[in-house]
């Protein structure tokens, strides 16, 4: 039997590799958009460029005890998927049609662009708590699964 992994597998440790650049006090996160077995965008959360990340400076959620899937806007950080979309966009690369590989289920903040990014499929490797997320994105038509990274196996939520 063959240790090589599906394409799903491959992208979701991209991802994870991804992630591991993350300057993030709380959460690493790593995400890839990909088209027709091919890397378009790749991201993971971290400060804005030429902005003191949080491992300089400290994390205002983490000092002001603010739960996970609340008050993003007192994060410093770009999450992961924002950071795909926009890196895309610098680089002229359409992602329309494209699918999201993302260690960690999208905030609602993220789950807006991603519709509007005309992304029509997500692949996550663990829940985040933001029902609304699931909401939105259940509304928008888009599909997404948690795929278990060692067996290739998935589950679809919406």
């Amino acid at each position: 039997m063959s240790n090589r992994p599906n394409w799903h597998q491959y992208f979701m440790q991209a991802a994870m590799l991804v992630a591991k650049r993350s300057t993030c006090l709380r959460r690493s996160v790593g995400a890839i958009i990909v088209r027709n077995n091919q890397i378009l965008s790749t991201g993971y959360n971290g400060a804005p460029k030429n902005v003191p990340h949080c491992e300089e400076v400290g994390c205002l959620r983490q000092q002001l005890n603010v739960p996970s899937g609340e008050r993003h806007e007192l994060c410093r950080g770009v999450h992961a998927e924002q950071n795909a979309i926009i890196q895309a966009a610098v680089n002229g690369t359409s992602i329309s049609g494209g699918i999201l590989y993302c260690t960690t289920q999208p905030c609602i903040i993220c789950s807006k662009m991603i519709i509007n990014a005309e992304i029509n499929t997500i692949y996550i490797a663990e829940l985040y708590p933001d029902e609304l997320a699931q909401e939105m994105l259940k509304e928008a038509g888009i599909e997404m699964n948690l795929l278990d990274i060692k067996t290739g196996e998935l589950k679809r939520l919406l």
